[in-house]
């Protein structure tokens, strides 16, 4: 009578699908490291053209005045009304925005801006910047016209300031 072979891998087997799931995760992970930049790169582009937006259609609305011009709530101002909105003014409390914008690279909601040729700040690291001459609202760590972030080669800051 024959004695059953056993049953388990050889060593080599194992190896060979070693060596093919390494192959495979060599080639998958590059992608997904990738992946969280590119998400904050079109968040950025989004949120920019919906802010954009928004500033245009207040001002349209208005007169051809600017958000920041806004006595009850104007942008820059903080603590400008109640609550502050962070600098957003106006466009949040009128609901030309839903709620604050977060820049996703800077991971802050606060705006800052020119006024006058004077830089302002209230005091904390800026998500977002906004020049009161031109209404333009840029996104601190992303430049629009290249698609980059700060962290990627090549990135030169687009604010005006």
């Amino acid at each position: 009578m024959r004695k059953p072979r056993n049953q388990g891998f050889t060593l080599v087997e194992i190896l060979i699908v070693v060596v093919i799931l390494g192959i495979l995760a060599a080639i998958v992970v590059p992608q997904f490291t990738n992946a969280s930049q590119q998400a904050i790169k079109g968040a950025l582009a989004s949120q920019l053209q919906t802010i954009n937006s928004q500033v245009e259609l207040y001002r349209v609305q208005n007169a051809g005045n600017l958000p920041d011009t806004d006595a009850g709530f104007p942008m820059l101002v903080a603590g400008a009304g109640t609550p502050a909105w962070n600098g957003w003014g106006v466009l949040v409390e009128l609901d030309f925005l839903k709620n604050e914008p977060n820049n996703g690279y800077t991971r802050s909601v606060n705006v800052t801006g020119v006024w006058s040729g004077t830089p302002l700040t209230d005091g904390t690291a800026a998500g977002w910047a906004y020049d009161a001459a031109t209404g333009e609202v840029f996104a601190n760590g992303y430049d629009f016209t290249t698609n980059l972030i700060a962290n990627e080669a090549g990135y030169v800051d687009p604010a005006p300031f």
